[in-house]
């Protein structure tokens, strides 16, 4: 999955022999894979996008229970014999604006999730608006940033690892936003963020992906108005299945 680097030397070595036709990753970003140089020796590189849409969905909305109800630290505090009633008056998902940045499977399935808990959903996607989900309003950038209470991110990222989510970008921001990644570590600038969290211009963030896995950034892990996964958005016994299902499909239909 994400911790196997299929690349240029791998893929090489293996053209050699002449063995190998097809690189399925079990996942959905192929940024683990040379898929250029792959395709360019003949090699088909497919992945499994459909699988975990639902989990990594949901483990995206239980960051932002978990952010607006202090979920999270109080379970920390509490078991420091800590009794923070009166400290952690946290905020309803009812009524606010959730924005997403990235309109794919998982943007899509979060939608539907966040609008039976009544919130509004907005998103901005580079393939421009979607014409299948009218429910939901399709808005620039800069809008999506500037209006939402809750900002999700499910996009790739760039190719070169720069930030789609960096100072420029938090200054935006409403005062007290929450920022949800489940996406890809590098899509978000760590050292904005944390100084957006220590000034208070971000209220909280849920973070299941760092540029650098697992992450050394301490001081963004320890962030007491941060909610912290290992990378495990797909990790569910169900997504796991439908992905082992998937990479079987791949295999009948190419062979």
């Amino acid at each position: 999955r994400s911790a196997t680097k299929v690349r240029k030397d791998i893929i090489a070595s293996a053209v050699e022999t002449g063995n190998l036709k097809l690189i399925i990753r079990g996942g959905v970003g192929v940024d683990n894979i040379d898929v250029t140089y792959a395709e360019s020796k003949g090699i088909k590189v497919r992945n499994t996008p459909k699988s975990s849409s639902l989990a990594v969905a949901e483990l995206a909305l239980g960051h932002m229970f978990s952010l607006a109800r202090f979920i999270g630290i109080a379970n920390v505090t509490m078991r420091e014999g800590k009794w923070n009633k009166n400290k952690y008056t946290g905020i309803e998902l009812s009524g606010k604006t959730l924005g997403l940045i990235g309109f794919g499977r998982i943007g899509r399935e979060l939608a539907k999730k966040a609008k039976a808990l009544e919130m509004k959903i907005i998103y901005n996607d580079i393939l421009g608006p979607t014409k299948d989900c009218p429910e939901y309003s399709f808005v620039s950038l800069d809008q999506l940033l500037t209006d939402s209470d809750f900002i999700s991110l499910h996009l790739p990222g760039n190719e070169d690892e720069s930030p789609v989510i960096g100072k420029p970008e938090f200054s935006k921001m409403k005062d007290g936003v929450y920022l949800i990644n489940c996406a890809r570590g590098s899509v978000v600038d760590e050292a904005a963020l944390l100084e957006a969290l220590n000034s208070g211009k971000i209220a909280g963030a849920g973070i299941d992906v760092f540029p650098e896995e697992p992450t050394k950034n301490l001081e963004l892990v320890n962030h007491e108005r941060v909610s912290v996964t290992p990378h495990i958005g797909a990790s569910t016994k169900e997504a796991q299945k439908r992905i082992g299902e998937e990479i079987i499909s791949i295999i009948k239909d190419n062979f």
